[in-house]
């Protein structure tokens, strides 16, 4: 299937040093977000308390959300849970009463307000000390994955295309973290997912850029760098948009229809992906030119006179 059906290439490099600013002022926007707003953690990090109550009726969560603040829970993240029914409750982590009398305290203030009874049908508590483990989990995981990624394409290509590559990576990593701290959406468990699926998502399409690069390189003998690069990127364009766009119909079909729990790991995943198709482009492959990839740079290394005599 032909998306596009260029008669020439796209002079895709003659956008780089425009678009390497442009990723270096959004880069730097998100370092002084991380310094002055942070990031949002969720229970998860955090620790707290997750309660699941069960309703008779369709729940009103507005009046859930009034109930629980008149009880003293005015942090309280109130949201569906499965059916009108199910509604899930996380209540930060509080000094002034125990954790494992949240839950009771919550129950009465719901029956209080409630013409039928409410259940409940489970209580989470997850201490500080959990959280604290889980953040350095985390953060663990996504480092052991951009090394691994890193060793991996150190010894696949071009040392000018893993510096390329892995400077993408982070490029993308970063800027869905400081997203998630210019607007403050919650970051949980799913959204750490969500960014190690983005890691892989974005290495792939790189190393299918830098397949075709290899190829040009091979192929167009009398091109410039600038036009390998042109040419691989125009010629992989098709396959790019076709998966982002499939991609990207699931992603959204999960942000409207998966409830408010996958809202951060979807949310994730459409700007990453939006972000990890631009930085294949004009990051990692425009890096790779500013550090002088070259046709000889990817030809095979010359054979000896004596090992040539060995050669069948």
């Amino acid at each position: 299937m032909q998306v596009f059906n260029f008669a020439k290439p796209l002079n895709s490099m003659q956008l780089k040093w425009p678009a390497l600013v442009l990723s270096g002022l959004l880069l730097l926007g998100s370092v002084l977000s991380f310094s002055f707003n942070g990031i949002n953690w969720g229970l998860d990090f955090t620790g707290g308390t997750v309660i699941e109550a069960g309703f008779a009726q369709s729940a009103d969560l507005v009046a859930v959300r009034q109930t629980l603040d008149g009880a003293g829970y005015g942090d309280a993240v109130v949201q569906l849970f499965g059916s009108s029914r199910d509604v899930l409750i996380r209540i930060p982590l509080r000094a002034d009463i125990a954790q494992a009398e949240v839950g009771d305290s919550v129950l009465q203030a719901l029956n209080a307000q409630q013409a039928e009874p409410v259940t409940m049908r489970r209580v989470e508590f997850v201490g500080p000390s959990v959280g604290e483990e889980l953040k350095q989990d985390g953060g663990m995981a996504m480092l052991v994955a951009l090394i691994g990624i890193l060793l991996y394409v150190a010894m696949r290509f071009e040392w000018r295309l893993s510096v390329g590559a892995v400077l993408a990576l982070g490029h993308d990593v970063i800027l869905t973290l400081g997203l998630f701290s210019v607007l403050q959406l919650e970051f949980d468990l799913t959204v750490l997912a969500a960014i190690l699926a983005l890691i892989g998502y974005s290495i792939n399409d790189t190393i299918v850029v830098f397949d075709r690069i290899r190829e040009s390189f091979r192929k167009l003998r009398d091109a410039s760098a600038a036009e390998v690069i042109n040419e691989a990127i125009t010629s992989t364009l098709n396959r790019t948009v076709i998966t982002s766009l499939t991609t990207v119909l699931v992603l959204i079909v999960l942000f409207y229809l998966g409830g408010a729990l996958i809202h951060g790991f979807a949310t994730a995943l459409l700007f990453g992906i939006a972000v990890g198709t631009y930085s294949s482009i004009y990051v990692a492959s425009a890096i790779a030119e500013i550090l002088g990839i070259s046709r000889q740079d990817m030809l095979p290394p010359a054979l000896e006179p004596e090992e040539q005599d060995l050669q069948p």
